[in-house]
């Protein structure tokens, strides 16, 4: 968005001063070691930290995944008392490379996948879940790239 766009519509290009960066996406899951196997054995993240049976902090390519157990604080239920459940459609996207040769090896591991491959104007993915139901999608762009 141009600076003049953004004075237009009313918004402002810098961030506010408190907001440094994008921390992670967080996982609710509910056995915190499951997940970390699943994430560093099928899809290649590099474990960060953990602190079994709550939490856990996997990465790729300098994104983090922060997977949280029932014994985390991200994981309390809010004021009103509703839970912070595993699932959903809301989802990290991963780019491959050869999406039918990534999708026959994550076959060949067991792994199951929540659709078809689909192809669009911006690519092909196809989606998979972590062991408590969280959607990954994987993507290969347009033209596989």
């Amino acid at each position: 968005m141009s600076a003049d766009m953004a004075q237009q519509l009313g918004h402002s290009l810098e961030a506010p001063a408190f907001i440094k960066s994008v921390h992670g996406v967080r996982y609710q899951v509910h056995d915190v070691a499951r997940s970390v196997a699943f994430y560093t054995e099928h899809l290649g993240f590099t474990l960060e930290h953990q602190q079994l049976p709550a939490f856990a902090s996997v990465s790729l390519a300098g994104s983090q995944v922060l997977l949280s157990g029932p014994g985390a604080s991200g994981s309390r239920p809010m004021p009103n008392g509703q839970r912070q459940e595993p699932g959903g459609w809301n989802r990290i996207v991963l780019r491959v490379a050869d999406l039918p040769g990534c999708i026959a090896a994550l076959e060949g591991a067991g792994l199951a996948f929540r659709n078809d491959m689909e192809t669009g104007p911006g690519g092909r993915q196809i989606q998979i879940e972590d062991p408590d139901g969280n959607p990954i999608e994987l993507h290969e762009g347009g033209g596989g790239k």
